[in-house]
């Protein structure tokens, strides 16, 4: 259950208005680590929807207790909740501000005497207005500065922490056009912080930012300089920084770009700075958040190229398995008997069948297989190698889906082996349709399985049914079976954990059943 089903089920808000709770709490860690403070999201108890009678207007009841539905702690600073307040309801003197505030909508700050220590605590209740109407209420908890005068950046912060709030409650942010490009992998405040004014000049940057610049080439500190134009400066000769860059620097939109200069590569996340002014809105400064990410970007480069190589290797197999398939095609054109020749065409096939899964694993990013395009054209070429001449129909039902590689080749042989066997053996050179089916379905202990259906409209077994699986499945064959139902057999008991059927189809043929489990 999410925490904004409360809300939508007063009947007063809609997706629109959850959402938008949404990106809040998704971006609020910024706010909680540039204000040093603990944040907390309410709603009401008892929310009135106005019916134009008893309830002229809509919002909490005035009795009416607010509840906690989320909270974040600064990663920065020590908490100022020992327990998670989520669940928990207000105390008197917030409730009784709150419920005015929900009305006029208006930021109020006042201070508690809080059971933290024994210390006094600067709460600062934030309305989030939404299309004129108050959606719920933000309290941010603060332990006010003490004796000591305090420091420069702190009081940066503090102003910067304070139009981050002011944007919230206006709806100014977050930028819902940004989250695309923001919700992963951001840069965080511990991480790396610049504060630029309306011109794009650096009033402060944390030491963790001065240091990346410092890695990048630049020397001394960053204050009182125009970023882009020093950014600008260090790239190598003849490179120009493009728009997106030039944008995140200037604080003028809230997106990313990646700085790479020499070896280092920085992530830079922009967030301009706006307010509400009798003239429209205006932009007073940004705040930027800076991450190095060389390192990560280093391990991604080398899990590329194992990629990479993983992939050669399965092409390179597939191609050494196409050339032993073509040596086994010509030693059995040099056989003077049928039975020589045959053993030579079935191993021929076998080998072609590993070949293309390895060559499915080539032109892929994962170990797995899409077994359904892989099988489909060699069901059908198997059926055709079997009985040369004969007029055979396949067809395929259901779906395999994706299979591990271990998995998918195991399963092509046995495929491939009952179809054969299908047409040589059920048909005997007469014509007819094979069958094949999967399906994938989760048994009742929650493990994933796959079904596969081998069916043929040729004489069949009589009424005789077979199931084997297990040790049972490796004993020695008998005169009337060849390698291609022991290799079957085999497979299926040892390869895919699972148990194989042959029963009568009907009206006529036989039909084989393949029971594995995947997990």
């Amino acid at each position: 259950m999410s925490f904004t089903d409360i809300i939508l089920q007063t009947g007063d808000f809609g997706p629109g208005d959850a959402e938008w709770i949404h990106l809040i709490v998704s971006e609020w860690q910024i706010i909680a680590d540039v204000a040093h403070s603990d944040l907390v999201l309410w709603f009401p108890d008892h929310y009135v929807v106005a019916d134009g009678v008893n309830a002229p207007i809509s919002g909490p009841a005035p009795d009416s207790a607010f509840t906690a539905i989320a909270h974040v702690r600064p990663s920065n600073v020590h908490t100022l909740f020992r327990h998670d307040p989520v669940g928990s309801s207000m105390d008197e003197t917030m409730r009784e501000a709150a419920s005015l505030l929900w009305a006029d909508q208006h930021i109020h700050t006042f201070s508690v005497e809080d059971t933290f220590e024994g210390l006094n605590v600067q709460i600062k209740l934030v309305p989030i207005v939404r299309n004129s109407r108050t959606v719920a209420l933000l309290s941010v908890h603060t332990l006010p500065f003490a004796s000591r005068k305090p420091a420069r950046s702190e009081n940066i912060y503090y102003e910067v922490g304070k139009s981050l709030l002011d944007m919230v409650h206006t709806g100014l942010w977050p930028d819902s056009l940004a989250q695309d490009s923001n919700t992963h992998g951001n840069p965080r405040v511990t991480d790396g912080t610049i504060i630029l004014n309306a011109e794009g000049t650096v009033m402060f940057a944390s030491p963790n930012a001065t240091s990346m610049y410092g890695r990048m080439g630049r020397e001394g500190y960053l204050e009182d300089l125009n970023l882009a134009d020093a950014t600008r400066a260090m790239l190598p000769a003849g490179e120009e920084a493009d728009e997106i860059l030039q944008l995140v620097l200037g604080g003028r939109e809230d997106t990313r770009a990646e700085l790479h200069i020499g070896k280092t590569r920085v992530v830079v996340r922009s967030i301009p700075l706006r307010r509400l002014t009798p003239t429209g809105i205006e932009r007073h400064g940004a705040l930027l958040l800076l991450r190095d990410v060389t390192e990560l970007r280093r391990r991604e480069l080398e899990l590329m190229t194992k990629d990479a190589t993983i992939r050669e290797i399965h092409h390179r197999v597939k191609n050494n398995l196409q050339t032993v398939s073509a040596l086994l095609r010509l030693q059995s054109r040099r056989m003077t008997t049928d039975e020589a020749r045959q053993g030579l065409e079935q191993a021929m096939r076998r080998v072609a069948t590993i070949a293309t899964v390895h060559e499915a694993l080539s032109q892929g990013l994962t170990q797995n297989v899409e077994f359904d395009e892989l099988i489909e054209r060699q069901f059908h070429l198997a059926a055709e190698l079997a009985s040369p001449g004969q007029r055979i129909d396949t067809k395929i039902l259901g779906s395999f889906g994706s299979l591990p590689s271990q998995f998918a080749t195991p399963l092509a042989l046995v495929i491939n082996e009952i179809a054969a066997n299908a047409v040589e053996h059920g048909l005997e050179g007469g014509a007819g349709t094979v069958t094949l089916e999967g399906v994938r379905e989760r048994n009742e202990h929650g493990q994933d399985t796959l079904t596969v259906i081998i069916t043929d409209n040729g004489k069949g077994m009589g009424d005789k049914v077979i199931e084997e699986s297990g040790v049972s499945a490796f004993r020695p064959g008998n005169e009337r079976e060849g390698l291609g139902m022991q290799i079957v057999r085999t497979l299926v008991a040892s390869e895919l954990n699972g148990s194989i059927r042959w029963e009568p189809n009907e009206p006529t043929g036989t039909r084989v059943i393949i029971s594995a489990q995947l997990s």
